[in-house]
């Protein structure tokens, strides 16, 4: 029982970090969305990203309890293929990056097919496959890695296919999405090495890999451009490099406590992506470098409580998915909080749970909610393990 009721604080715990991110991305989306050249309109809700991520706020707590009530267990390969969600979750991310590459399905938004618009009523839902197909392949290498057991370690049996599995969504999503592509290969590489694949095994498919983003680097010229304005910043400073600059200027303006919340003048067209995968700049400028600390610390405080999640959790699959989830969000948070300090070259990687868009945030809720149904679960107790007798 003192086990079970410290699992539920657990999860209680990483959910109030969670919401807490959350209002503050809220906030200071819609600190950020403030335009001088019109008025909100809500008629028009839908039209202006603050009152949306004020929308998808409440949904994305939703979604986030109600699948806290789902058996993670679900998504396990134990019971076959047919009885996983994992198995349909991957057939449709798959399906809808081939569907978001077809001109008549795919919208385009900053030169980039990265979008499906979904009418619905009076409104027009955007969402993007490839968020679907990152926590996609999470949930199925957790699932595989644990069904292969010590198969895991077999080159041609097990770690080629799985490879293969990864390189079909990586070169449907690297056409459009150079960033979010390098992020799943990365992130795929990550958890078989955690799953326990032989470190030979890893290196094996690195040189293909690095050959294929280099070449896909340089048939972009506006890829290469942001790699050299990442590598020589004066030379740029008026095209590539600009967003760069930008938020270092809204960082250092920043100082200590910031001009204070909503008095930031970096958002009135000065930074572009203010909203979305700068909007770290924007709580720096109001809020100083106590504000992003602050927002540091609460990733800082998930990633600990997630490693106690995988470090409690009974079975070697809620261990991996668990290990997975907080893999991600922190992976995806250090690169984003990276571009924004100009640490790393310039990419659109929003920040988890603070930056605006719907199909981010919900989607990263639900997978949250996976790892507080999993902390919830858990019943091993650290202490009572290292007296129980090995069998």
């Amino acid at each position: 029982m003192v086990t079970d009721t410290r699992n539920s604080s657990l999860a209680d715990r990483i959910a109030l970090v969670i919401v807490l991110l959350m209002a503050l991305g809220t906030v200071f989306v819609f600190s950020a969305s403030a335009n001088l050249s019109h008025e909100l309109d809500l008629h028009r809700f839908y039209d202006f990203p603050s009152l949306r991520q004020i929308l998808f706020f409440p949904i994305a707590c939703l979604i986030m309890y109600t699948v806290s009530c789902l058996d993670y267990r679900t998504f396990s390969l134990a019971n076959g293929w047919l009885r996983s969600l994992t198995g349909y979750l991957l057939v449709i991310s798959i399906a809808l990056l081939i569907l978001v590459l077809i001109p008549q399905f795919g919208a385009e938004v900053n030169r980039a097919r990265r979008w499906l618009r979904i009418p619905a009523g009076p409104i027009v839902v955007s969402f993007q496959p490839s968020e679907l197909a990152k926590w996609a392949i999470v949930f199925f290498l957790a699932a595989i890695c644990d069904k292969s057991s010590f198969d895991i370690r077999l080159y041609w049996k097990r770690f080629v296919p799985i490879c293969s599995v990864i390189a079909v969504a990586v070169v449907l999503i690297v056409v459009e999405d150079f960033g979010t592509a390098a992020f799943m290969a990365v992130l795929g590489f990550l958890m078989l090495i955690m799953a326990g694949v032989r470190w030979w095994h890893i290196l094996t498919p690195l040189p293909v890999g690095a050959v294929g983003f280099l070449v896909v680097l340089l048939r972009s010229p506006s890829r290469m451009q942001r790699i050299a304005a990442f590598l020589s910043p004066e030379k740029w400073t008026d095209s590539a490099a600009y967003q760069a600059n930008q938020s270092l200027i809204a960082l250092g303006s920043g100082g200590l406590w910031g001009k204070g919340l909503g008095k930031g003048i970096c958002k009135y067209g000065h930074l572009p992506e203010d909203t979305t995968d700068f909007v770290f700049a924007i709580i720096g400028e109001e809020l100083g470098f106590v504000g992003t600390a602050a927002i540091i610390g609460l990733f800082i405080v998930f990633v600990w409580l997630g490693i106690l999640v995988v470090v409690r959790c009974r079975d070697r699959f809620g261990q991996l998915l668990a290990g997975g989830i907080v893999l991600t969000i922190a992976l995806q948070a250090a690169l984003n909080i990276g571009v924004v300090t100009v640490v790393l070259p310039t990419k659109g990687i929003p920040l988890p749970f603070v930056s605006a868009g719907g199909t981010s945030m919900l989607l990263s809720s639900a997978a949250v909610g996976v790892l507080l149904n999993i902390a919830k679960q858990s019943t091993r107790n650290p202490v009572e393990s290292r007296h129980k007798p090995e069998s």
